[in-house]
């Protein structure tokens, strides 16, 4: 498990990939985070995809990978806990688990108010406190504001096209409140209330198209495909916490949901092939809600310590999905010019004598699931221990939805791609998945020798995107599951105030991994364009050695240091609609063979009452490929990545004042890539630098 310490400076969840070796994230439209851990993870930007990292804040769930990017304010710890976690996480966990914890209120809980000032007009606002409303009963309230201008430049590269509006290149504008609210004593237990609300009303960065002349942090689009977000995200929950004999019960309901309208030029050109008609323009309106129900009962004894759980959650989408190309009359659906992936959908018996220009597609999709697990951790002798846990878990997902094209003369008509039958219908995946762990642990003089298997499972689903035909709700055009068995040996020296250090070796077994399948179908003028689903793969193997170092010689000074070794490899032996040879070999996208971080900090006196302090951290990752294709095309080079921070504190009056910069080597990479009309990337954004001022209370 690797520990994120508290007051750590985070702008969203995707930044901790830069203090964790081993974790990387794929990120799309704007702030949707898909995490890979050991190699591990959903690389996909719809929003049904389930990541396979669990993302948790505050012991919820988060089910879908559009909820995990939110904004980061008020956190007392994060987690990340490497490998499969079935055991006490159940669905999505294949890879492991990502733990967000904010703040408590309590007796004498922490104060503050927080502004920097940045590069890009950057004007980020951040303020918590609380107070106690009567005995035992304590309230806190925490928000954050975040402004700030394109860091993306976009250029004209078409004459034929005028150039695009400057915040193409992205534009942030968020917020985001929390409130809890905690009763110590109600019920023989204690209370705790949570809430947050967040906003995100910004334009998300279009991609950059792959064969364009562009230099760094440089884009090229139009203007008729850039869309202002109109995002919010909400939820409530309730913990309670009680003692009953040697027993102690722990009971989460949650709420969690959101609301999202926004989109993008989704070809990342201004006129591909030097053809403006053959401009692509996508948009989003989703809604979700989820519900979910968790229980536990623990005790500890003589011998060792027990738990038993169950959960249940369900939980609605629905979104419609349209493409068209120019500039679309919202009454109608029509765009200015011809879609060009339109017609190759419309089918053998096209309904009307005019030209198919738009798409939209429906999707409805409700899953619930259902969860009874136990763990227990034996003591064999006072320096053996043995670990082990169960899990059932059951799931039913239901799902319809249907997919059509508007003809330029008004007529709509599904889509009926190869005379496979109208894309209309609904079909249902119900799935009953075991898993578990088995552990050894032996201690000894300054550490701990471990040995463990442990599995974790991912679900499957509808796709969200076009539906081409009637297949695309037949079991055909679902996917499946994919599970995970992992086998790790390891050693963690027991921490003191100077050292501590680990190391692991370990092998996953992976099969039916999910992974989003490119296929080229011809268009009616000769030419191709790219379909897109998830499928599954057959399997994947994945050999790795990890270590880590905390070194703390001197109160004022320490060092951090991880090191992931990888190797990854796709098994595809089945023909996969005669595209087998394309993945077979190949590695898993996002696994860099190596992976390193390395951070240190120095503090000092600089005189009475006034102390500084300096922080720097770095990040590696070799090469690796965007997608399961491994083209050489696709492949992002190796970077590194840097950050600092250097401050000034006056402990009297508990102010802070500091200057802080971001991907200070100015790297310029893919933070994720789909294939259309050529292959489009997501990028990164420049260096950002800054002041910060902070005042404690």
């Amino acid at each position: 498990m690797d520990d994120i310490a508290a007051g750590t400076a985070l702008n969203d969840a995707g930044d901790i990939v830069e203090l964790v070796p081993g974790v990387q994230a794929a990120v799309a439209n704007g702030t949707q985070v898909a995490f890979q851990i050991r190699g591990i993870g959903a690389v996909d930007h719809q929003a049904l995809t389930p990541g396979a990292a669990a993302v948790y804040v505050d012991g919820v769930l988060l089910a879908t990978n559009v909820q995990t990017g939110g904004l980061l304010f008020d956190l007392d710890r994060i987690e990340v806990l490497k490998g499969p976690q079935g055991t006490l996480y159940g669905r999505n966990s294949s890879s492991g688990v990502i733990s967000f914890q904010t703040v408590r209120p309590g007796e004498d809980q922490s104060r503050f108010a927080e502004a920097s000032l940045g590069r890009f007009d950057r004007v980020d606002v951040r303020a918590a406190g609380g107070t106690t409303l009567a005995d035992g009963i304590h309230l806190r309230l925490a928000g954050r504001a975040l402004r700030q201008t394109s860091a993306l430049e976009n250029v004209q590269t078409s004459q034929a096209v005028a150039k695009g509006p400057e915040s193409a290149g992205g534009e942030t504008d968020r917020f985001g409140l929390r409130a809890g609210l905690l009763v110590e004593d109600i019920a023989g237990g204690e209370l705790l209330l949570r809430g947050h609300y967040e906003e995100d009303n910004g334009t998300n960065a279009s991609p950059r198209n792959s064969a364009l002349q562009v230099d760094d942090f440089e884009i090229s689009i139009g203007g008729d495909g850039v869309q202002d977000t109109d995002n919010e995200f909400y939820g409530i929950s309730a913990a309670w916490e009680g003692e009953f004999a040697e027993w102690k019960l722990v009971s989460l309901t949650a709420i969690e949901g959101y609301n999202q309208q926004y989109g993008f030029d989704f070809d990342g050109s201004p006129a591909p092939f030097g053809n403006d008609s053959l401009n692509a323009n996508l948009s989003y309106d989703r809604d979700y809600l989820q519900l979910s129900q968790d229980l536990s009962l623990q005790t500890e004894a003589e011998w060792g310590r027990m738990l038993f759980g169950a959960s249940a959650s369900y939980d609605d989408f629905s979104q419609v999905y349209t493409i068209w190309c120019g500039e679309l009359d919202p009454a109608t659906l029509l765009g200015t010019c011809r879609y060009v992936g339109a017609p190759g959908r419309v089918g053998p018996n096209p309904a009307s004598g005019g030209v198919a220009t738009t798409l939209v597609t429906e999707i409805d999709q409700d899953r619930t699931s259902l969860g009874l697990f136990a763990r227990g951790d034996i003591d064999l002798s006072p320096r053996v221990s043995l670990i082990g846990g169960l899990r059932l878990d059951h799931e039913t997902i239901e799902g319809s939805g249907q997919g059509e094209h508007i003809f330029d003369d008004g007529t709509v008509a599904f889509n009926n791609r190869d005379g496979a039958g109208p894309a209309i219908g609904g079909n249902e995946i119900e799935d009953t998945f075991w898993s578990g762990n088995v552990g050894l642990n032996y201690q000894f003089g300054s550490g701990l020798a471990y040995a463990s298997i442990t599995q974790g499972y991912k679900s499957g689903g509808f796709n969200g995107e076009v539906a081409n035909n009637a297949l695309h709700y037949a079991d055909e055009g679902l996917f499946g599951a994919e599970t995970v068995t992992a086998y790790e040996l390891g050693y963690r020296s027991r921490p003191t105030n100077t050292l501590h250090w680990s190391v692991a070796a370990f092998f996953q077994d992976y099969d039916a991994p999910q992974a989003r399948i490119f296929v080229n179908f011809p268009l009616p003028d000769g030419s191709t364009i790219v379909s897109n689903s998830l499928s599954n793969l057959d399997a994947a193997t994945i050999y790795g050695v990890e270590t880590a170092l905390n070194w703390h010689p001197v109160d004022q000074f320490s060092l951090a240091a991880g090191l992931t070794l990888l190797d990854t490899e796709i098994d595809q032996v089945s023909d996969l609609g005669g595209n087998a040879d394309l993945f077979d070999g190949n590695p898993l996208p996002f696994a860099s063979d190596i992976s390193a971080t390395l951070s240190a900090r120095y503090d000092w006196q600089v005189s009475a009452g006034l102390t500084g302090g300096l922080r720097i951290g770095a990040k590696y990752r070799s090469d690796f490929f965007l997608d399961a294709e491994g083209l050489s095309e696709r492949e992002q080079a190796g970077y590194t990545t840097l950050s600092a921070d250097a401050s000034l504190r006056f402990e009297e009056r508990g102010i802070e004042v500091s200057v802080f910069g971001r991907n200070l080597l100015n790297e310029d990479y893919a933070v994720s890539g789909f294939g259309f009309i050529g292959y489009n990337t997501f990028r990164s954004e420049p260096a950002l630098w800054g002041i910060r001022a902070r005042l404690d209370y």
